[in-house]
């Protein structure tokens, strides 16, 4: 049984590693375009004026968790919640570019938390297929070998004890017979 939780652990590991190779590759890319389009806009405003515009952000963010059961582990599950606006500035004194990053970040945001959720997720696989693999090499290469190697020895003191029986009633029949 433990082996075929292994083989399992290992089909959903293998799995989730090509869905996180796939979204960390898009997340990549997509914080690279967001951080060239924020930084163009930084470099069109004046530092103060893009202080002033990000230092009182009227959007509310809150991460909530939940967990899941999969095969024995508890696997968190996250929900993103936004309240408000994130352009909490005025329009004269910064870029339209800047709009257009905050507007990226603000969609990066779930994918980003769906990424940590995924390599969270495949984190605690690989300890659990850890965990798994080194019960099975324990049962296999220790504990079944040991067991057989007991049961052996225990084989041989029998029969050891069924001939010396043996051999004791034949003696004592002799001796019934001489008598």
């Amino acid at each position: 049984m433990l082996k075929d939780k292994l083989d399992e652990l290992m089909r959903q590991f293998l799995s989730l590693m090509e869905e996180v190779k796939t979204l960390r590759r898009r997340v990549t890319r997509q914080v690279l375009e967001a951080q060239r389009v924020f930084l163009s806009a930084y470099s069109l405003a004046a530092s103060e004026d893009m202080r002033e515009a990000l230092m009182l952000p009227r959007m509310k963010v809150e991460i909530t968790e939940r967990t899941e059961q999969v095969m024995n582990l508890r696997i968190p599950r996250y929900t993103l919640q936004a309240e408000g606006d994130p352009f909490c500035y005025g329009m004269v004194n910064t870029p339209l570019s800047l709009d257009k990053a905050l507007r990226m970040y603000q969609d990066l945001l779930p994918s980003l938390i769906q990424l940590a959720e995924r390599e969270k997720e495949m984190a605690m696989l690989s300890s659990e297929i850890d965990r798994t693999r080194r019960r099975v090499n324990a049962l296999e290469y220790i504990l079944i070998p040991n067991l057989t190697e007991t049961i052996r020895y225990i084989v041989i003191k029998l029969e050891e004890l069924e001939r010396s029986n043996l051999t004791r009633l034949m003696k004592i029949k002799e001796i019934v017979r001489q008598h």
